[in-house]
């Protein structure tokens, strides 16, 4: 069994998740189904219009954002406004894992160039390498708190993107990291919290812009973390591994 699937901190982290997809759908904030995703909430438009009100939005030329139905709202806009977007190849499938969606350079309107599916179609990959600067990071959660703690779906690949991207110096202390969620997912109070997870600097919903404290660690690759299987399917954490074995 992986380290996920029977550490303390991973059923912790479960039990919560369980809580709030429950919540969502008993309270009609979602479609049925949720359970395993990220949610795709009912106001997600509206928590996307709220996030391009703000300084750090405006300022952005580049965006990094993950490929989930509640952040589409947001990866429209950014296209719309002319932001260039690198939207994550889902489950980091692919040797250069990030797909480049390019304001100038769509050949199907932006609500299909925003989809995962849409990019798929039409957009090239690229590794973290060959990337510009990000200027802002977008993150899709299950649960958040206003600490900045998030909880994701379980499978871990945004803590993963964000390393990637730290390790390859296109993120840092200049980068703003947010997450788009339904009120209900905003957790008055402390969740469990691994020592490589990342917190978020704003949290943004339907009706507020929450700010969270300062000082968030840098993202980082934590190999002790990650299994020989998650290792192998992630072709660009075998490419690294295969380095760090050859002493390079």
């Amino acid at each position: 069994m992986s380290h996920r699937a029977t550490s303390p901190m991973a059923t912790a982290k479960q039990q919560i998740r369980e809580q709030i997809w429950t919540l969502l759908e008993t309270r009609h904030a979602v479609k049925p189904g949720v359970s395993g995703r990220i949610p795709a909430f009912h106001g997600a438009d509206r928590a996307a219009a709220r996030l391009a009100t703000l300084p750090y939005w405006t300022a952005a030329t580049v965006i990094e954002a993950n490929p989930d139905r509640a952040q589409l709202p947001v990866r429209v806009l950014a296209l719309d406004a002319g932001k260039t977007i690198y939207m994550a190849v889902p489950n980091l499938a692919s040797g250069q894992p990030f797909y480049l969606l390019d304001p100038d350079d769509l050949p199907v309107p932006t609500a299909t160039a925003a989809t995962h599916q849409g990019a798929a179609g039409f957009a090239p990959t690229i590794a973290a390498t060959d990337m510009l600067p990000v200027d802002l990071v977008v993150c899709g959660s299950v649960a958040v708190n206003p600490d900045g703690v998030r909880i994701g779906k379980g499978a871990g690949y945004s803590d993963l993107e964000l390393a990637l991207l730290a390790e390859s110096g296109r993120i840092g202390p200049h980068t703003t990291i947010v997450t788009t969620v339904h009120p209900l997912q905003v957790v008055d109070g402390p969740l469990p919290e691994d020592d490589h997870d990342v917190r978020v600097d704003a949290i943004i919903t339907t009706d507020a812009v929450i700010t969270c404290p300062t000082g968030r660690a840098v993202p980082t690759l934590r190999w002790d973390r990650l299994t020989p299987a998650k290792i192998a399917a992630i072709p660009v954490l075998a490419e690294l591994a295969a380095h760090r074995a050859n002493g390079r």
